[in-house]
């Protein structure tokens, strides 16, 4: 009975010891796992309405409008509202839709029609050890050989952003090419290299 005591006694001294705001190992436990969720939860929310969510909506936007504007195809027109909005989940949704629209864009704008007869073009126009960047200085740029003033008409503001198109990809030259044929030039604006291709 004595040894019972004197234990009761020595485990209300240690409770005593650490203090009234002692806290049990589960406690402690429970307590460290509220503050991760909570912090886990701030970080998603943050991540949600941070800058870098509307850097996303506007990099997949203006792919968007790159691949559209290349083919000839109306803008996609937008309201900005996942600026204006502070719902996480609506922001998340802007995301997905434009990231889709760029995806569909760019799968349509890597099939061009007429495909093959500018590839023919190509092998015949091309510099041997150029390609798509051959840049001879005779006048003319580019796999297709276009000449600055058919590159300001039918891709004026690609020469306006990146220059002459030796530094367009083989995609942007194809598809400036496709402008000019369904402007009614048809295959014409490559007399010799047209002909050897069976076209005109």
């Amino acid at each position: 009975m004595r040894k019972r005591v004197l234990g009761l006694a020595a485990l209300a001294g240690a409770l005593a010891l650490a203090g009234p705001g002692a806290a049990t190992a589960a406690d402690a436990g429970s307590e460290e796992t509220r503050t991760e969720r909570s912090t886990q939860s701030s970080q998603r929310l943050l991540a949600a309405n941070s800058p870098y969510l509307l850097a996303q909506i506007n990099r997949y936007r203006t792919e968007t409008w790159h691949w559209q504007r290349l083919m000839g195809k109306r803008l996609t027109p937008t309201t900005n509202s996942a600026a204006k909005s502070r719902k996480p989940s609506y922001r998340q949704w802007v995301l997905k839709l434009w990231k889709q629209r760029a995806a569909r864009e760019r799968r349509i704008a890597q099939n061009p029609p007429r495909r093959s007869a500018w590839l023919c073009i190509y092998r015949h126009e091309r510099h041997p050890l150029q390609g798509w960047r051959t840049r001879t200085g005779n006048g003319y740029y580019g796999g297709l050989q276009m000449d600055i003033s058919f590159q300001r008409s039918y891709g004026g503001w690609l020469l306006a952003r990146k220059g002459t198109a030796d530094r367009w990809s083989p995609i942007e030259q194809i598809w400036v090419a496709e402008r000019a044929y369904r402007s009614g030039r048809g295959f014409y604006p490559w007399p010799n290299t047209a002909r050897y291709c069976g076209l005109i």
